[in-house]
């Protein structure tokens, strides 16, 4: 506790016990008649001793000393009438026992002590709460250090902004209206902050009103909503903060420490949709659980979502000890109570992947360990076979051979109809798990899904570098489209689609639109407070090897079911492995990949996959950028 604080809650002991004589005096005074206060003066004064001897420490016991009060809510309110209450029913204990052997003159009024209980939840309660209300005051209002921002959303979320911006809050921010589309709102009023129109009405709001800045206080806003805001900001020169999205926040909490600038992110949200809580939970509450790839961002998004479903232990494998160590750093900031295992190990070592098994009898198992950048396994043909087909293999084996009841694969749209290595390797790992399911029983799964933004490596962490560079901003071609989704709504439905897998299945997560890479560098372009082809350039670099103008989530033919959750398909035909087969050409691949040959290699994926197209183009110069 600071010793600001410390010296707060000393006032409020010395201020306790002034409240508490006043409150015995106040229930005699109130209870007798003038003349007789004299005669019952000692009896007066026996109960001051007593409540002074026994509510201070009922109340220490309490913690009516350990808290901020200019944060008290309705949970302190609660605390405060059981402490007040226990602190009167001892002392009316002790007192009843007084009368009763004669230590303090007969016939005084108990109805005293009812009414000393009454005073004291009143002069307790109240002055604790007396300090939220001064603390709510906003002098601040008329400073002008002080910004005016207008809140959009007048939900749970704008509520608790505005109740935080109030507090002197070190954003220096003054709430001095809402947007929100909904009409039962309009002209109300939250912590004396009115709602003076929709959303829609937001470029007329700051053309009337002197705004200072704006902020989007609604985790579930879709992309369109942002954009609006966004570009209506951005048109009157005026900057804008937003709350995270839904999915960014579960396990987190709403508060202005996390309100930050909008980003790419934001514009492409989509609306949330509801996942079946009961049906996660049960597959991963109390449940042992496996993540490997826990470094990469996939992986650490999986740990920190499966980490609030309160799993029995959370083992972290990964291969690069920076990145795990800073996963373990976080999980064990926010869930302190949780069991976790962080495990340097390689996938494609599998002594060292059986030994982990043996030890810690995973129940579930998440894999998302691959290497996923397509140009560079362009030219690395061998390490994407060892890593994404021998990796997958062993796990997936030992997770069969020690009983492992339910895997789930992390798969990519590159793995339909493949023209690139990584794709080749991640449509043979999906060929692994599916077979394993088919031979073993168990509930083996594959989610497949596309671009997730702001992953390592990712094009949009890429486009901010050159920005941040002054550009040019590089895009291969001017009608490259690409999915994209968040990484913490694809985890989220992940999740989702694990809990349905009954083994076998090939989940699709609804990717939305097709977005335009062009247009993504030129809002990213915008978001940084620049203009497109006039403060930053953008130049066109030419498709790169293993590189398609649009994705494919399914093959030709291949039908996708709607599933019981409406972003999540499954395929309707279960695709039949032929596991002997597979197995063949999985030992022909590794004979090939530690013979470092590399035509034989591209060969054998395109000879087994199906419409594989792998090196349809010209092998990629090691020297251009990736």
């Amino acid at each position: 506790m600071s010793s600001r604080t410390h010296v707060r809650n000393r006032f409020v002991l010395i201020g306790d016990l002034a409240l508490i004589i006043v409150s015995v005096l106040g229930s005699f005074a109130l209870r007798l008649d003038v003349s007789q206060l004299p005669f019952y003066f000692p009896a007066a004064l026996m109960m001051c001793l007593a409540a002074l001897a026994i509510k201070i420490p009922v109340y220490f016991s309490f913690g009516l000393y350990r808290r901020l009060w200019v944060y008290a809510s309705t949970n302190e309110l609660r605390l405060i009438t059981f402490a007040v209450t226990t602190a009167s029913v001892l002392t009316s204990g002790v007192m009843l026992l007084l009368i009763n052997f004669n230590l303090i003159q007969p016939g005084m009024p108990r109805s005293a002590l009812g009414i000393d209980w009454l005073l004291s939840l009143v002069l307790i309660g109240g002055s604790r709460f007396a300090l939220r209300i001064l603390a709510e005051q906003t002098p601040h209002a008329r400073n002008e250090k002080y910004k005016r921002a207008l809140i959009i959303g007048a939900g749970d979320a704008g509520a608790l902004v505005v109740r935080e911006l109030q507090r002197a809050s070190p954003l220096n921010l003054t709430p001095i209206g809402f947007l929100d589309d909904d009409p039962a709102k309009q002209h109300h009023q939250i912590y004396g902050v009115s709602v003076i129109g929709r959303i829609e009405s937001i470029a007329l709001i700051l053309e009337d009103q002197q705004i200072d800045e704006v902020v989007i206080a609604i985790p579930s806003a879709s992309g369109s909503v942002i954009r609006l805001v966004n570009d209506a900001c951005r048109a009157k020169g005026i900057p804008s903060r937003t709350m995270p999205g839904i999915y960014e926040l579960l396990g987190g909490k709403v508060s202005v420490n996390r309100l930050r600038e909008v980003d790419i992110t934001d514009l492409l949200r989509r609306e949330p949709v509801k996942i079946d809580d009961q049906l996660i939970g049960a597959n991963l509450t109390g449940k042992r659980i496996l993540v490997t790839g826990a470094g990469g961002s996939i992986g650490r998004e999986i740990c920190r979502q499966v980490a609030r479903w309160s799993p029995a232990s959370l083992v972290l494998l990964g291969h690069g000890e920076n990145s795990i160590f800073e996963s373990l750093l976080e999980l064990r900031e926010n869930f302190p109570s949780l069991s976790l295992y962080p495990l340097i190990a390689d996938v494609r070592d599998l002594n060292r992947i059986q030994e982990i098994f043996k030890l810690h009898q995973p129940q579930v198992v998440f894999h998302a360990a691959a290497h996923k950048h397509v140009p560079l396994m362009e030219a690395n043909v061998e390490e994407a076979i060892t890593n994404n087909v021998v990796g997958t293999r062993n796990v997936v084996g030992t997770a069969s051979k020690f009983g492992v009841a339910r895997l789930v694969l992390i798969s990519t749209d590159k793995a339909v109809r493949p023209i690139s290595v990584m794709g080749a390797t991640k449509r043979l790992a999906e060929m692994i798990v599916l077979d394993a399911a088919q031979r073993s029983g168990y509930a083996y799964s594959v989610v497949r899904f596309g671009n997730v933004l702001g992953s390592r490596g990712s094009v949009v962490p890429r486009f901010k570098n050159q920005i941040a560079n002054g550009g040019p901003v590089t895009v291969t071609h001017p009608e490259m489209y690409r999915y994209f989704m968040t990484i913490p709504e694809a985890v989220h439905l992940v999740l989702q689609a694990a809990s349905m897998g009954k083994g076998g299945e090939v989940f699709m997560l609804n990717m939305g639109e097709q977005v335009r890479i062009l247009d993504l560098a030129e809002d990213l372009i915008r978001l940084s407070g620049l203009e497109p082809h006039r403060d930053i350039e953008i130049e066109f670099s030419g498709i790169r090897p293993g590189e398609k103008l649009r994705e494919d989530l399914w093959e030709e033919g291949v039908q996708f079911e709607p599933t019981q959750h409406a972003e999540i398909f499954r395929a309707m035909d279960e695709e039949k492995v032929d596991g002997e087969a597979l197995a063949r050409m999985i030992e022909q691949l590794i004979f090939h990949a530690h013979q470092s040959e590399t035509e034989s290699l591209i060969r054998g994926l395109n000879e087994f996959l199906p419409f594989s197209a792998v090196r349809s183009v010209p092998p990629p110069d090691i020297i251009s950028p990736v």
